[in-house]
This record gives C-alpha cells, structure tokens and sequence, in this order.
C-alpha cells in the first residue's frame, strides 16, 4: 500500500495527519486499516525528520 501513498515527504505527512486527525484514533489504527506496514512508514518520515507523537496522534 505504500506505493499508493504520497510520495513526496511533505505531502505524506501531510496525508497521514489528515487521515489520523479525521479518521483514527492511533497510527496502528491508520495502519491495520489501509494495510500499511507501521515500521516501513515511520522509516520513510524518519528520513525526512518527521517523528510519530501517540500523545498528539500526529507525525511532526
């Protein structure tokens, strides 16, 4: 599923932040339900110095 993500840094970010703020609760939720693998999406922000905050539920 990552291929059908954003590729662009900024705008997955982006993405995922809009999916988690509008429609789930915690990034595993986002993750189990488009069938995305967890550890291969926060690599890829990492790259880019995005980090995952569970208190937020955002990437920043």
């Amino acid at each position: 599923m990552m291929n059908e993500l954003p590729q662009d840094a900024a705008m997955l970010m982006s993405f995922i932040n809009m999916k988690l703020r509008d429609c789930y609760s915690s990034l595993d939720a986002l993750c189990d339900d488009m069938n995305v693998n967890r550890e291969e999406l926060e690599t890829k922000l990492s790259e880019y110095g995005y980090e995952y905050n569970p208190s937020a539920n955002k990437f920043w």
